[in-house]
């Protein structure tokens, strides 16, 4: 199948394809005598992994190395598992994070009066003024 075909069948857009292609996250793919790329089965089942581990969150060096582990049979699942909770707790730690940015977002919200007053407390804090100019 074309690029477009393996697109569709894979969930991963074309320029995603050729960019995970470029930095060698999947193998350079064959191409026909016109110089078309021509994906077969495992390709797609290859960029379908790759989409999966992107919904998932993981980065890019991450994906690589959990391709590595999957390809390898006689990996230790332990790896995977410290892999997969080293991501876990990266997430965690940003959910908190993110949680707190939304608090404090929402306090800066609730106080904005919102009108046609050039007073606005959101933009007092971004500018580092609490004290509101």
């Amino acid at each position: 199948m074309n690029i477009g075909q393996a697109a569709s069948a894979s969930g991963v857009s074309v320029k995603m394809i050729r960019h995970y292609e470029a930095i060698g996250l999947i193998p350079k793919i064959s191409r026909t005598l016109a110089g078309y790329r021509h994906y077969q089965a495992r390709d797609i089942h290859l960029l379908r992994f790759i989409r999966r581990a992107r919904d998932a969150g993981f980065s890019t060096a991450q994906i690589k190395k959990l391709l590595s582990l999957w390809q390898d049979q006689q990996r230790p699942a332990r790896e995977v598992k410290q892999l997969a909770a080293a991501h876990l707790a990266d997430l965690r730690t940003r959910i908190t994070e993110l949680e707190s940015i939304a608090q404090a977002l929402t306090q800066l919200v609730a106080h904005c009066h919102g009108d046609e007053r050039p007073q606005c407390p959101i933009l007092d804090n971004l500018a580092g003024d609490d004290t509101g100019r």
